[in-house]
């Protein structure tokens, strides 16, 4: 049960980290996928420039409730 509510927590987390990202980019991430794994939020894709990608990374530290946030966005 404890197993179940927590694998729900971090599928909501990835989904509204996705939804806040994909807001505040107007999805200029192409390929995104956000994972919450062993208490850190992993955020992949590409884009066209830094400023997007600095976008991403204050949109998952302000939805990331206190875990460490890794955002590796490639830009090209």
């Amino acid at each position: 049960m404890l197993v179940e509510a927590l694998l729900e927590q971090q599928t909501n987390m990835e989904e509204l980290i996705e939804k806040e990202v994909r807001l505040r980019t107007c999805g200029q991430v192409r390929g995104l996928q956000v994972r919450v794994q062993e208490g850190q939020v992993v955020i992949t894709g590409r884009t066209a420039t830094y400023y997007t990608k600095q976008l991403v990374t204050h949109a998952a530290l302000e939805n990331a409730d206190q875990l460490y946030v890794m955002n590796e966005i490639e830009v090209a």
